[in-house]
């Protein structure tokens, strides 16, 4: 039986398997309902820098939806970006302000504003997703006495003291969200934060929309024009925000290499934002000129159809340079049963299953030695080089991984968890 013929199944003629996970998914919002009716209605104030496609952005979404779904009430505050129509339709008041600033007297002037905000909204909790607008979010929540929860996404570098106290406010949470066991461990070890006051929620990644069996082969073909590459070609996709520390330049080498090596048919496509017209952007553009690969490499600005993105592509690529924490287009891209290959500072085992941590046969990706090209374009004709059936059988794990540790009710079960925990501020603010 195809997978589309699979999601056309009633209740009463699915396959055992498929039947089992409806039942856990009802059973899981059966909790979630239960778990919402014991709360007392809560105001929270999400706080993110900007509103485009981050980790933090995702996650301050999907906060929203859970927190809406259990009937709360909503504000973000945020100075905004491709997102906004999301969080409305979440069920989120969204509330314009330039809290992404790292301006002194902007960050000042902010921190009047949140006050302000729960003072007259009757906010029961602030909840932040970044540091630069932490500072006055910890400075608010002081002045209104209200709970301040920060939540983590990845282990911030710390080359001196002063980047060391900026980052240190995100420890200042009365409760702090990790999404993994791994920053879990480095924020209670660099920051000595008791273990109580840290809960480890990850991202959970909508199954629904990122789902192989739904991408209509019209979708593919489309999205492929738009990236102009040919039908025999194999795309090699590289989803994220064009910064440094995601390595684009490391795969512009390794497609050099790849391409001085007598490989063909093969196209690197770089796909994110790039909204403050970064000079690193200009650099990439430089090296595509200078290394003759303009032919293998595409730099593609944001795309809209992600899913089609990733069944465009033979396999999803992060070259991150530094510890990177929580990807979620690495765990879409597994949700699409595509293989992914991550340095060795990219994605942590919490996230993408590769040896030396597991067996070949239960791997849902492969690792390289981060800024290493040659090591990239290794991996990549090692992934050139393996049978259709074994990458099959990579992506098909990817999606079990996914799917059981990633999933969207035994998330929101967890946040509603945490912010039971948190009671209605008095009234009387």
């Amino acid at each position: 039986m195809t997978a589309a013929a699979r999601r056309s199944d009633t209740p009463e003629t699915l396959p055992g398997a498929a039947a089992s996970r409806q039942q856990d998914n009802f059973a899981d919002n059966l909790s979630i309902q239960r778990l919402s009716r014991a709360q007392t209605p809560l105001t929270v104030l999400v706080i993110v820098p900007t509103l485009h496609s981050g980790a933090a952005e995702m996650g301050a979404l999907e906060l929203v939806r859970n927190l809406t779904f259990a009937g709360h009430k909503v504000i973000v505050l945020s100075s905004g970006g491709r997102l906004e129509d999301d969080i409305a339709a979440a069920g989120g008041e969204f509330v314009r302000a330039d809290v992404a600033s790292k301006n002194p007297i902007v960050m000042t002037r902010n921190a009047t504003l949140i006050a302000r905000l729960v003072r007259e909204r009757r906010c029961d909790a602030i909840h932040v997703h970044g540091r630069a607008p932490a500072w006055s979010a910890y400075a608010a929540a002081k002045l209104t006495r209200v709970p301040f929860v920060t939540s983590w996404y990845k282990g911030f570098r710390e080359q001196n003291a002063f980047k060391r106290l900026y980052n240190g406010v995100m420890a200042r949470g009365d409760r702090i969200v990790a999404v993994s066991d791994q920053i879990a461990e480095l924020i209670s070890e660099r920051y000595r934060v008791p273990w109580e006051k840290i809960a480890v929620i990850p991202a959970s990644i909508d199954l629904q929309r990122f789902d192989p069996a739904a991408v209509s082969a019209q979708r593919i073909d489309a999205i492929r024009r738009s990236f102009g590459v040919k039908p025999e070609d194999k795309v090699i996709l590289i989803a994220g925000r064009i910064l440094r520390r995601k390595g684009h330049h490391i795969v512009v080498r390794a497609a050099h290499r790849l391409k001085e090596m007598g490989c063909k048919d093969f196209v690197c496509v770089l796909v994110g934002e790039d909204h403050e017209h970064s000079r690193y952007a200009g650099e990439l553009w430089d090296q595509v000129l200078a290394t003759d690969t303009a032919d293998v490499v595409r730099l593609i600005g944001p795309v809209d159809d992600m899913p089609a993105a990733y069944m465009a592509s033979m396999a999803v690529v992060s070259a991150a340079m530094q510890e990177e924490g929580l990807q979620h287009t690495i765990l879409e891209a597994q949700a699409m049963e595509r293989p992914v290959i991550v340095s060795d500072l990219g994605a942590g085992p919490d996230v993408v299953l590769a040896p030396p941590s597991v067996p070949e046969d239960r791997m849902t990706g492969m690792r390289f030695a981060a800024g290493d090209d040659e090591a990239l374009a290794t991996t990549l004709i090692r992934l050139f080089s393996m049978p259709e059936a074994w990458r099959r059988g990579i992506g098909q794990r990817g999606r079990e991984w996914v799917a059981g540790h990633f999933n969207a009710p035994a998330v929101a079960e967890m946040t509603l968890k945490l912010y039971s925990g948190i009671g209605p501020a008095r009234k009387s603010q």
